[in-house]
């Protein structure tokens, strides 16, 4: 059976890769010296300020044009600047995240949904955990530690070799498993041990299939529903909404029903079309917590 799978970076170091990394370690202990609130303030402020006139954003403002037709410029930017102020508490957030497993952090998490959690835990099978990029998206590795339970995640590795460990020694309650094929493989031998998994669903992958995403078809991976049909296993959903005060709430829904038929591709488009109207439906109730500045869908 396959064994954990050790980080490993996939390309050459760099000059500039050093450089980074070590702008990077100095951040991290510089972050952790302040408390949780403070830090998660200062990278809102300088990510609200600053993002928005980089040229990245205009991926955003393209996004939500596209996607909200009936905004005006003005609700544009104030979405824009919600998102970066979005990305950059994440981001200073990310090496503080344990502290929200103790008191008086710990109060910072809101749970809803726990009976649906509950029922999902007892019924003996393998849980297929799915989320996306809103809120705060590093929370949910941490709330498997936080209500007791395993569950392994998928990570993409850094784009810097030199920060896979920094990035990958976050506190979880089970395996980080790197996307791709060796991760594939590690993740299906977890699930046929009866394990859990959590799979944050929202990203582009050129190798998936169109799926409607906003009145728009948009690249979408199968590996949810691969697994779910493959493995009988229920289809958790999982939202983290950021609330004022620095503040989070963890929602779990109930399991994602699935109606089986003998053809298989089907099912499999079925389930994710399904999956991707559940994360737009959050989105549209907080467009400014949701990564607009990748491009998710193509020309």
């Amino acid at each position: 059976m396959a064994e954990p799978i050790e980080p490993v970076s996939y390309r050459d170091v760099t000059l500039t890769d050093y450089l980074g990394a070590g702008l990077a370690h100095v951040g991290f202990a510089l972050l952790r010296l302040l408390p949780f609130a403070a830090a998660s303030n200062a990278g809102g402020f300088l990510a609200r300020t600053i993002g928005p006139l980089l040229g990245k954003s205009n991926v955003a403002r393209k996004n939500l044009k596209a996607a909200f037709p009936e905004l005006s410029d003005i609700k544009i930017e104030a979405l824009v600047r919600e998102c970066w102020d979005t990305l950059g508490r994440a981001a200073f957030e990310f090496p503080l995240m344990d502290r929200l497993l103790l008191e008086p952090d710990r109060a910072r998490v809101e749970i809803e949904g726990r009976e649906h959690l509950d029922a999902a835990l007892n019924s003996g099978k393998p849980l297929l955990f799915f989320g996306a990029h809103l809120g705060s998206w590093e929370l949910m590795p941490v709330s498997a530690a936080l209500l007791g339970f395993t569950c392994h995640i998928f990570y993409r590795a850094p784009n810097n070799p030199l920060l896979l460990k920094l990035f990958t020694s976050r506190k979880a309650q089970g395996e980080l498993i790197p996307k791709g094929a060796r991760g594939a493989k590690r993740a299906f031998a977890l699930l046929k041990k009866g394990e859990n998994l959590g799979i944050l669903v929202d990203q582009k992958l050129n190798d998936g299939i169109a799926v409607p995403f906003f009145g728009r078809d948009a690249m979408t991976s199968t590996v949810l529903a691969e697994f779910a049909l493959r493995f009988d296993a229920p289809m958790i959903p999982i939202r983290c909404t950021r609330l004022p005060g620095v503040r989070f709430k963890l929602s779990y829904g109930p399991p994602l029903e699935i109606h089986k038929t003998d053809d298989r591709k089907a099912d499999v488009k079925t389930i994710m079309t399904a999956v991707n109207a559940m994360m737009e439906s959050w989105i549209r109730e907080n467009p400014g917590q949701w990564l607009w500045l990748h491009n998710r869908w193509p020309d």
